[in-house]
């Protein structure tokens, strides 16, 4: 069951058991991680909690918290349905790129297709920050290009604080 509340006529949020979840629990791996999560195709809302129980599951990372799911219109490519975002924040011991090729298998895993860019997707990780590490190289950027400017990463991010 989800909570649902429209910001305004593009915007809503949505939260649930797994998606504005906050745990107590210390973490022994080493690097603090800010991944943002999304996807327009089929039932979002439904793989990001198999997403959510995945990870909780997953020894190589430890969730700490949730954001809200956001519904929000698409940008770049815009003839698409629109997209539910959310951010999670983990604890890892992999370093950034080793991090970036776990996120992409897990991509896989969730059916995602990559054919061109801002193209419809079933699940998008992006890594938003990763500990205190800038890295620029033509695989990876941290922080993640642009995160400052999008709605869906900075509505979510600032449920993280509350």
């Amino acid at each position: 069951m989800y909570l649902k509340k429209k910001l305004n006529k593009d915007l809503t949020t949505f939260k649930s058991l797994y998606f504005g979840y906050k745990t107590q629990e210390k973490s022994f791996h080493r690097y603090k991680v800010i991944v943002g999560i999304g996807g327009n195709l089929g039932d979002v809302k439904r793989r990001f909690a198999h997403l959510f129980i995945y990870l909780k599951k997953d020894k190589r990372v430890e969730l700490l918290q949730t954001s809200l799911i956001l519904k929000n219109p698409p940008f770049g490519f815009v003839d698409q349905d629109d997209f539910f975002n959310s951010i999670v924040e983990l604890k890892v011991s992999m370093q950034p790129v080793a991090f970036l090729n776990y996120l992409m298998r897990l991509e896989k895993r969730f059916a995602r297709v990559r054919s061109f860019a801002n193209a419809p997707r079933t699940l998008d990780l992006d890594i938003i920050f990763f500990d205190k590490r800038v890295v620029k190289t033509q695989k990876l950027t941290i922080p993640h290009a642009g995160w400052f400017e999008r709605e869906s990463v900075l509505i979510p991010l600032s449920e993280l604080k509350k």
